[in-house]
């Protein structure tokens, strides 16, 4: 099983390599699998904008900039005009079709047939409970606007001269957001429907089963093997999103990628992968396609947004951590294994299991290594995206604060804003933002190792590494999902913020091409569980050295983080504080 997934040796001959010799096919098709995912969701959504999407935008931001000059808060009429123009072409006829296609299985408490199947009848009773709770939400909202509008206009009768005043209203509006948004979750609550899922999940297994054999048929390898065994590994993805989808694991914070690898591994340890299934076992393959897909949710228009505040706090503690991490674990921890130091310090500084992945192809980490690195980030994911929330409202750290430290900090991307969302709408944005900006340093971060590993670690004495190796080293897939980065941010800065918003934002990618990143990890977690035995990780947790070197570098992230958060946005910038 472990040789099934071993990468051939590559001999690179010094400045006579030709093109096909430096890339990969598995990169090369990973590439252009994303690069036809984002093409078809541009030509879907592009040529779809949502009614009246130009002028009210115009309308609204004009409403916008006259409210931003008259006090030194967000007033009610700028936040009611910002969400007037919040405008999302996922709301055209077409794009709801495309998520009932890609939709993973649904949410549920105690029925498990709720995941796949609802009748009519239960679905108004769903629904009747839904709107019982959203007339509670949308009255809390209504009192709480009631709240503001007073408070602002006490401070607008002192002509917003009262320092006090403005502060009073300034946190009355923001408990008006606050329950507006919860308003705004508790609506979507309310619009159940009948639904059978089965048809919608073959139709998805059969598409993204034919679109992955198209690529291992192009590598020389049977499509017709990998569809088949394909059958096998998306059923388990869909078990894993069964399991992530019910109430009490969600609240729990357990997502689909620990059960993904936790039933991957329940298999191949008991009864054993079956060999018809390995064909279609391809964790890079799938996780790779979806990292290149996870370039087009970077936008740099959006990491500009948050300014050098953020910018100090991703790409400035993230190398210090990675870097210290690395040395601790070789000269304090004495980690018998620098491949899996590099893993681990990047996992857990970085942003988790993608700066893994691309980590590991760098250095050619074991495949157990990866999988021991991946494992011990959705352990601490799911602890501290529950605690670090409760821990900032104990103690009264401000919100933005807190946002900042949860996004370079909690490893993955979807972990950060549900964290953020427990604490404000402010919250969950900084901590995005700061996450998507930490994820810019994937492709920095494999590069940097390719380097060292190449120069320092498997350079033999006398012997020199040439460019080629390097090169050779470097994992390809990274290029295509910093080429997406660049042509995403580049169409979103050509439309502007708000149509980018409407358009790229809220259709191309939250509308299509992150719902499939969705779906190509979690079958890469699947496939990182199936080829993994609990024998080949035995002796890489001898004297909990891995669990140390995780534990020991999170705590100084998390210290550095927070330090480096609060001078950034409380002491060197807090005019750029007081407009987020």
């Amino acid at each position: 099983m472990a040789e099934q997934n071993k990468q051939p040796d590559v001999v690179v001959d010094k400045g006579h390599a030709s093109w096909s010799d430096l890339i990969k096919l598995e990169d090369y098709w990973a590439i252009w699998l994303g690069f036809a995912i984002l093409v078809i969701g541009l030509i879907i959504y592009l040529p779809n904008e949502p009614k009246n999407l130009h002028t009210t935008i115009a309308a609204s931001n004009a409403i916008m900039e006259l409210e931003a000059n008259k006090a030194p808060f967000k007033t009610i009429e700028y936040y009611k005009a910002a969400d007037a123009k919040n405008l999302k072409a996922t709301s055209s006829s077409i794009a709801k079709i495309i998520k009932k296609f890609q939709s993973k299985p649904h949410g549920w408490s105690t029925n498990l047939l709720d995941t796949f199947f609802m009748d009519s009848k239960r679905a108004g009773d769903k629904k009747s409970a839904a709107v019982i709770k959203y007339e509670k939400a949308k009255q809390a909202a209504a009192e709480a606007l009631e709240t503001a509008t007073i408070a602002q206009k006490a401070a607008a009768e002192a002509s917003f001269s009262n320092a006090e005043l403005n502060q009073k209203a300034s946190d009355a509006i923001s408990d008006w957001r606050n329950k507006k948004f919860a308003a705004g979750k508790a609506k979507k609550k309310t619009k159940v429907t009948a639904y059978n899922q089965i048809t919608w999940l073959i139709l998805l297994y059969i598409v993204l089963g034919i679109f992955f054999a198209i690529g291992r048929g192009a590598m020389g390898h049977s499509p017709v093997k990998f569809f088949i065994g394909f059958f096998f590994v998306f059923a388990v993805a869909t078990l894993a999103y069964v399991a992530a989808q019910q109430s009490t694991m969600k609240g729990l914070g357990i997502g689909y990628a620990a059960w993904a690898i936790l039933f991957g591994l329940l298999i191949s340890n008991t009864i054993g992968t079956p060999k018809w299934v390995m064909p279609a076992v391809q964790t890079e393959y799938f996780i790779k396609t979806g990292l290149v897909l996870l370039g087009a949710e970077v936008l740099f228009s959006k990491i500009v947004a948050i300014g050098i505040p953020g910018i100090f706090v991703a790409w400035v503690v993230t190398p210090i951590v990675l870097i210290s991490t690395f040395i601790f674990g070789q000269k304090v921890v004495k980690m018998p294994s620098k491949t899996l130091n590099i893993v681990i310090s990047a996992d857990m500084s970085v942003c988790g299991v993608s700066a893994a992945i691309a980590t590991a192809a760098a250095c050619r980490a074991k495949k157990e290594e990866l999988t021991l690195s991946v494992g011990l980030s959705l352990v601490f994911t799911s602890i501290m995206m529950i605690l670090m929330p409760a821990f900032i409202k104990a103690v009264d750290m401000p919100f933005i604060l807190g946002g900042a430290w949860m996004g370079g900090t909690i490893d993955a991307t979807g972990a950060v804003a549900a964290a953020g969302a427990f604490l404000s709408q402010k919250a969950l944005y900084v901590a995005a933002t700061i996450k998507m900006i930490q994820n810019v340093l994937i492709g920095i971060t494999a590069f940097g190792v390719a380097i060292y590993w190449c120069a320092r670690v498997d350079c033999t004495p006398g012997r020199s590494v040439s460019a080629w190796e390097i090169w050779y080293r470097f994992p390809k897939f990274v290029l295509g999902f910093l080429a997406a980065s660049v042509l995403f941010s580049w169409i979103y800065a050509s439309m502007g913020p708000d149509v980018g918003y409407a358009m790229v934002d809220h259709g191309v990618i939250r509308g299509f091409s992150k719902a499939f990143r969705g779906w190509f990890f979690c079958l890469a977690f699947v496939s990182i569980g199936l080829a993994t035995n609990f024998r080949e990780l035995g002796h890489y947790f001898k004297g909990g050295k891995p669990l140390i070197l995780y534990v020991c570098g999170q705590t100084f992230n998390l210290m550095l983080t927070l330090t480096m958060a609060y001078i950034m946005f409380y002491v060197v910038f807090p005019e750029i504080t007081a407009k987020i």
